[in-house]
């Protein structure tokens, strides 16, 4: 699919940026643009890859002009950039507005003027029943794609839960704070989370890309854990100690206790195989073709793994030795 094409990776400096550029390369495409705010991060990317297919754009999405130059001549679009720090949109909503919301739209309108083929939009399961400025955009950012289609251009849409070791999350924040010997701070001690590795987050991308027929969400199944387990996990496979010290601290603003990958809503208008959902537009299918009875999909009704499953994992991503 990607053979032969332009692609352009938004928010490409990022977690997900790097991720997808590596798999993208093995694919042989004419020229994989790279759009971000960060100059430091464009030239520590330009010097690891060195290769020339590949060409950096310094801009922001909330600038309409920048994305139309940027889009010109482009074949497919992975929008990846959003501001997605949950307590910085909580305090600071309407940044939160301009890069999720407007940029996106930013983007839309870009690529239909200039005849992009495909728009794969990032997005997470903070986007579903949102209570907090993060989940908001990002569910407003949906809605523009998905009710962007029909204008020649193809808009599909990738939600998940929390990258395994992306920039900010929590694993990477736990092995920081243990290398300092300071305590781990646990907001909530039933607090779970969806965990998915940076190939499998590639994964989805990449079907939702090939199989989407516009207006869809994909949605891949995936295990949960409490963040308390992962905390002791990590603690003790870092320092050999059993006891190391972990407190609870209260939630932050705009947490929740569980999160949700499909609500009950969008249940009503999805259809499930064994490793994803697929979300359509309302009025696309008649009826739901669903595996399981359950009225939603959420981190406390999945799969939980044990301390020893988030171990093993952990392990095999290099998050611990």
């Amino acid at each position: 699919m990607f053979g032969g094409k332009v692609i352009l990776i938004t928010g490409g400096t990022g977690s997900f940026g790097n991720q997808i550029l590596k798999h993208l390369l093995k694919e042989n495409p004419i020229e994989i643009r790279i759009f971000s705010r960060d100059e430091k991060k464009q030239f520590d990317m330009q010097q690891k890859y060195e290769d020339k297919r590949i060409r950096f754009f310094i801009g922001d999405v909330r600038d309409f002009n920048r994305v139309l130059e940027v889009t010109r001549g482009v074949d497919i679009i992975f929008h990846a950039a959003a501001l997605k720090q949950v307590p910085n949109c909580e305090f600071n909503p309407m940044e939160a507005v301009k890069t999720n919301i407007i940029g996106a739209d930013n983007v839309r309108r870009a690529s239909i003027i200039n005849g992009v083929e495909v728009v794969v939009s990032i997005s997470t399961d903070k986007a579903v029943k949102p209570v907090n400025v993060m989940g908001m955009t990002k569910a407003i950012q949906e809605r523009i794609m998905i009710n962007a289609n029909g204008n020649g251009t193809k808009f599909v849409v990738v939600r998940y839960g929390n990258v395994i070791g992306s920039r900010g999350s929590v694993i990477p924040f736990f092995r920081e704070r243990i290398r300092k010997g300071e305590f781990l701070p646990i907001t909530d001690m039933r607090m779970t989370r969806f965990l998915l590795t940076l190939d499998e987050a590639i994964g989805l991308v990449f079907k939702a890309a090939s199989e989407g027929k516009g207006g869809e969400v994909f949605v891949k199944k995936m295990p949960a854990a409490k963040v308390v387990d992962i905390a002791k996990v990590m603690a003790k496979a870092i320092t050999g100690r059993d006891n190391y010290p972990i407190k609870e601290v209260g939630i932050r603003p705009g947490e929740k206790i569980h999160e949700v990958l499909v609500s009950e809503e969008e249940m009503k208008r999805a259809i499930e195989i064994e490793t994803h959902y697929i979300i359509y537009p309302y009025g696309k299918i008649a009826s739901p073709k669903l595996l399981q009875d359950i009225g939603e999909y959420t981190s406390f009704n999945t799969q939980r793994m044990n301390e020893e499953q988030i171990e093993t994992l952990l392990r095999k991503e290099g998050w611990i030795g």
